[in-house]
């Protein structure tokens, strides 16, 4: 089979981390470590849930064009996917997975024109709004933010050429099925260069 860099963006409260690991379950592949500027949370390991680099070394990277996609979040941390893994990994032919917010899968978009970009949808703005009260993490205000920012990824997704699929999240069984199947014929059947 070919190697494909699969890009899942989505919501927060849509499942996309979810179906991202499930996918992985079934077909293999791995996750793209991104390279942060955040400090080693207890339990973290570096080079396997995050590459941990100082702000400096992280603008040297920035400079010496090194990501694939990279962001400044809540304007506190920096995240950046670096390039060469995802190369090397689609080198060998593998499954390689990202899960990135709109604004990187754009970014990838450009580097990697045949990457294969799904995007997450919830079933209705009144069930992502739940799922985000229900999960019990944030207070009212948070999850409000969290829900326009939400409603503002979505209509960005929708309204450009960026993804080739879009997945409903209305079961999760369902959901899983579909990105499996999509990845699995994308990647017997290649776009033409």
């Amino acid at each position: 089979m070919t190697g494909l860099l699969l890009v899942v963006s989505g919501p927060s409260g849509v499942g996309k981390t979810t179906i991202v690991h499930r996918i992985r379950e079934r077909l293999g592949g791995t996750f793209s470590v991104s390279a942060t500027t955040r400090p080693q949370g207890p339990g973290e390991t570096n080079g396997l849930d995050y590459l941990f680099v100082s702000p400096a070394e992280f603008e040297d990277m920035l400079h010496r064009d090194e990501f694939l996609e990279h962001a400044e979040v809540f304007g506190r941390h920096a995240y950046g996917t670096p390039r060469k893994p995802v190369q090397e990994s689609l080198d060998r032919g593998e499954l390689i997975m990202l899960d990135i917010d709109v604004q990187g899968a754009m970014q990838v978009r450009d580097h990697l024109p045949d990457a294969f970009m799904v995007f997450i949808l919830p079933p209705s703005e009144d069930e992502l709004h739940r799922r985000l009260a229900s999960r019990g993490r944030d207070d009212t205000e948070a999850i409000e933010r969290r829900f326009a920012e939400a409603r503002r990824e979505i209509a960005l997704a929708t309204s450009r050429n960026i993804y080739d699929a879009f997945i409903v999240n209305d079961s999760l069984d369902r959901a899983v099925d579909e990105a499996c199947e999509l990845v699995t014929a994308r990647r017997s059947t290649p776009p033409a260069s």
